[in-house]
């Protein structure tokens, strides 16, 4: 842990650095909702998220929804029939806080169903009495402490866990970790394009780098305006509800928003992610009455792109949005570090070779390679090569075949199949 310089102050227990846009100390994943549920605990009455937000000086009110309703989820607190939504704490989420105690950050706190009125503002203080001695000069008004600068962040130096558990091992971007280069670009608001094959890494390190701060739209020819605004759904009575999407809660909360394989989205229906990404920062909910959403501060976007995929389009619209596009490939040291067979990694090095240049269309990933020696572990090396040989496309299998055979000094591997009845 780096230790605060004078004048700097300590990054609170738990921390991850400081967001430089709102110059709060960022969480580590499932902090807020710890937060969240000590503050229902304090209460013991029920609260709604502008109440919690009362508490929790500075939070957005949208990643406070977001935690009341993974708490929810969670079976630690339970919503209530009311509006504005109310929540409260279980015996269960009693339990939790209990054995795994979280302090409320220092501000504003109430343990009421609501905070308190704001303070009406403090009268101006007396004008101290004139001096007898007209000689004696006045005393000096004390200039307004300088704030004091950020602690500086400490770069990554090792591997980082992703929210599903797994690790990822952060690589070199512009000589520095990728992982923190992503997070400086996010404090600039400069969006960030992924492009490479599927399989190579991008989401893993998309979410390396925001964990539970992201919000995923996953593109496809199928993706519509509701799937990233919002849409109306049944309800329990009857009728239906507007449920936001991924843009308006991503915005709200101040968080980033994702949005995978970006081009096999129709232009037209990704158009309304734009104005959320200009000077505006805004969007506007149509199918809600018209409501404005405007972006909190953090908010971020970010893409992923894969060029060789059959129907992805990279329009100059969506191009010249990302002004920082980073090209994103297998990592095959990793690969071999991870204990993948050297020789499939010298297969799949040639064959990437091949892919670069045009040859062919296809080349094993990371992907693949992880999942080669997880079949190989189960059910050996010469199964994992058959099924690999199998995931290849029929017009590029010819290739792939003669490459890893040659790697593994074999002169034939059949695609996994089913054999005869036993």
């Amino acid at each position: 842990m780096t230790t605060p310089t004078a004048g700097t102050p300590a990054t609170p227990a738990g921390a991850a650095g400081i967001n430089a846009v709102s110059g709060l100390p960022r969480l580590r994943a499932g902090e807020l909702q710890n937060q969240v549920l000590a503050v229902l605990a304090s209460a013991g009455v029920a609260l709604d998220v502008g109440d919690i937000a009362g508490v929790l000086a500075g939070r957005s009110s949208g990643a406070i929804g977001q935690a009341c309703d993974r708490l929810v989820a969670r079976g630690h607190a339970e919503l209530l029939p009311s509006s504005p939504k109310q929540y409260r704490i279980t015996s269960a989420g009693l339990t939790e806080h209990r054995a795994n105690p979280t302090p409320i950050p220092p501000g504003p706190q109430s343990t009421t169903a609501r905070p308190a009125s704001p303070a009406l503002p403090a009268a101006p203080a007396p004008r101290p009495a004139a001096s007898t001695h007209p000689t004696q000069p006045a005393a000096a008004t004390p200039r307004p402490a300088t704030p004091a600068a950020p602690a500086p962040k400490k770069p990554t130096t090792g591997p980082v866990r992703r929210p599903n558990g797994q690790l990822y091992y952060p690589r070199l971007l512009a000589k520095r970790p990728d992982v923190d280069v992503l997070r400086d670009l996010r404090d600039a608001d400069v969006p960030v394009l992924l492009y490479g094959p599927p399989g190579t890494g991008k989401t893993s390190l998309i979410e390396a780098a925001f964990g539970t701060d992201l919000y995923t739209v996953p593109g496809d020819g199928d993706t519509t305006v509701g799937d990233i605004v919002g849409d109306y759904v049944p309800t329990d009575s009857g009728g239906y509800e507007f449920v936001p999407g991924p843009l308006p809660r991503a915005m709200e909360a101040g968080g980033v928003l994702f949005i995978d394989d970006a081009t096999l989205i129709q232009p037209k229906v990704l158009a309304v992610v734009y104005p959320a990404m200009d000077g505006r920062r805004q969007i506007i909910l149509k199918a809600a009455a018209g409501r404005v959403v405007t972006a909190a501060p953090g908010f971020y976007v970010v893409a992923g792109h894969n060029p060789g995929v059959h129907g992805a389009v990279l329009t100059e619209a969506l191009s010249s949005r990302f002004s920082t596009q980073v090209k994103v490939s297998s990592d095959y040291d990793l690969a071999a570090a991870l204990g993948v067979d050297s020789r499939m990694v010298r297969a799949a090095r040639n064959l990437a070779t091949q892919y670069d240049s045009g040859e062919i269309g296809w080349a094993p990933q990371l992907r693949e390679l992880l999942a080669f020696k997880r079949i190989t572990d189960v059910l050996g090396v010469d199964t994992a090569m058959a099924n690999l040989i199998g995931l290849a496309p029929v017009e590029d299998r010819e290739v792939v075949h003669k490459t890893v055979c040659q790697a593994f000094g074999l002169a034939k591997i059949l695609p996994l199949a089913l054999g005869n009845q036993l």
